[in-house]
């Protein structure tokens, strides 16, 4: 197990890889909806169709979105970096208030304006040290030509062509 001071510079040095934001939503037990901010996000394959992404096991939506047979990730872009900061600190019961979605075919929500979106099965979820892996079969998705929100040395950013 890492001390406070490994863990600090694992951070660190993990900062200086730029990624992508997403926000991963569900509908959990009726007509709740979830959401969480993520930047551990990946394709895995592509025959099937599958995607990872990782949730902080202490995150207050952990267990509503590792429990949920579905779920739906929305790719943030370039002009949503409020989004991306009120799924990450706010209040889960606030997270949504005021935010534009539409339900997929499973009633998760997608967010509204996103420069993409996935609809998922979940396939698997494995414990990953302080988070959990979700294991996702892609079973609808689409872009826009919006540009991605970046995460880079713990500032948000866009890209630059």
């Amino acid at each position: 197990m890492m001390n406070q001071l490994d863990s600090l510079q694992f951070r660190e040095v993990m900062g200086r890889f730029p990624t992508g934001v997403a926000v991963v939503c569900a509908r959990a037990h009726g007509s709740a909806v979830w959401g969480v901010t993520v930047n551990s996000f990946t394709s895995v394959s592509l025959d099937p169709p599958l995607i990872l992404v990782c949730i902080d096991r202490a995150a207050a939506s952990h267990d509503k979105l590792t429990t949920a047979q579905t779920f739906a990730v929305s790719v943030l872009a370039e002009d949503q970096a409020d989004i991306a900061k009120r799924f990450a600190l706010e209040p889960p019961e606030t997270r949504f208030d005021d935010v534009a979605w539409r339900g997929a075919s499973d009633g998760s929500p997608v967010l509204e304006g996103a420069a993409a979106w996935l609809e998922c099965e979940t396939n698997g979820v494995m414990p990953g040290g302080d988070h959990s892996i979700v294991l996702g079969r892609v079973i609808a998705s689409g872009c826009s030509d919006r540009g991605a929100l970046l995460f880079f040395a713990g500032a948000y950013g866009r890209v630059v062509t």
